[in-house]
């Protein structure tokens, strides 16, 4: 852990709590750094997403019932 750390309280599921401490002792980590990494990934993820919607924002909004519609015209339903 970095001198520049934060310390915060987080509640867990007791369940949750209980594998996590089986976790870091199976892989000689500790909680802090498996609970770091987690939330690093979601934060990717999270910034992957936008990205997403960032990229696809020009494209037309489509209604569910002109979606329904079309599947319909296919043959697909």
């Amino acid at each position: 852990m970095s001198s520049a750390s934060k310390r915060a309280t987080i509640y867990f599921d007791p369940a949750v709590h209980r594998a996590l401490r089986v976790k870091a002792a199976a892989t000689d980590r500790s909680l802090s750094d498996l609970v770091n990494e987690a939330v690093r990934l979601s934060l990717v993820d999270d910034a992957e997403d936008l990205a997403t919607f960032e990229e696809r924002g020009t494209e037309p909004d489509l209604s569910f019932e002109d979606v329904v519609k079309d599947l319909k015209r296919r043959g697909t339903i």
